[in-house]
């Protein structure tokens, strides 16, 4: 089953952050020749409103709303045809689109330096991207999700490779954290082998699968090019180890990649190692 490379420019600060130009970064740096993909265009998700909507807590609920409607028939069409898209972000609140196409039984793997998991209120931006993983479980704004459902159990997650929180804030996020959602943090995961856990994951289940990639996953030493950096995170061994098995499951439907910021690549050396990875891990 091929790949078909789908742009998703969301940027859910609304402010234009280099997170929108990323997907064209990525073109640029040779990314459909690299993992010999189909080009499947863009998805029309640009955001440019900043203002933050005293309802729901979200920025740009409207946009965002409207934003995962685009992507949710785009990536709908393409599972439904038999196809597998690589949705590149543009930041995390892609996710909620994509989940919308999903089946209810889908498998989550959700590789994030953060768990995502702040709500409208615990929130300091209001971002999309502060509250995905929340908003598809069902403990964040159901604007951002576009339905007033649960998209993907809690027990079917799996969030790999976040940090321990450093501030207040974070710890109140982690205490959000729906405790049937599988977590393997960073430093556990090293413990315990990437390529271990993602042949695990790869081999445990038969039903439908989708991995998400937050590129603020690996360590800001191999990859500052990231709008919230964190320490200690995976080095680009470890997540190469981490997602090949998981990448070349058969039963994966997709992949979405998010969080390049590529306001922080000028020359784009960050862009392009960020493709020879994604060659890398699926197989070309």
């Amino acid at each position: 089953m091929g790949w078909v490379v789908v742009d998703a420019p969301l940027d859910s600060s609304g402010r234009g952050r280099g997170e929108q130009r990323a997907p064209a970064a990525l073109r640029r740096a040779g990314l459909l020749a690299a993992i010999g993909a189909d080009d499947g265009g863009e998805i029309d998700a640009w955001m440019r409103d900043p203002t933050r909507d005293p309802a729901t807590g979200l920025v740009g609920a409207a946009a965002v709303r409207r934003a995962g409607g685009a992507i949710a028939a785009r990536v709908g069409e393409l599972v439904a045809a038999g196809r597998r898209p690589l949705v590149v972000g543009g930041d995390c609140a892609i996710l909620p689109g994509i989940c919308r196409a999903l089946p209810r039984e889908v498998e989550l793997w959700f590789v994030d330096g953060h768990p995502d998991f702040y709500d409208g209120v615990t929130s300091e931006t209001g971002e999309g991207a502060d509250m995905d993983l929340s908003v598809v479980t069902g403990h964040g704004p159901t604007v951002a999700a576009g339905v007033d459902d649960v998209l993907v159990e809690p027990h079917r997650v799996h969030l790999l490779g976040h940090r321990p929180p450093a501030d207040e804030a974070g710890r109140r996020e982690a205490a959000r954290v729906d405790p049937r959602i599988h977590q393997l943090p960073a430093a556990e995961l090293r413990r315990r082998g990437p390529g271990p856990v993602g042949a695990a994951l790869a081999a445990g289940g038969d039903g439908p699968a989708w991995l998400h990639l937050d590129l603020d996953a690996v360590d800001p030493r191999d990859l500052p090019a990231v709008t919230y950096p964190e320490p200690d995170g995976l080095r680009w061994p470890d997540l190469v180890d981490l997602v090949t098995p998981l990448a070349r499951a058969d039963r994966l439907l997709g992949m979405s990649v998010a969080d390049l910021n590529a306001d922080e690549d000028p020359d784009g050396r960050h862009a392009r190692r960020v493709v020879e990875v994604l060659a890398e891990v699926l197989g070309r």
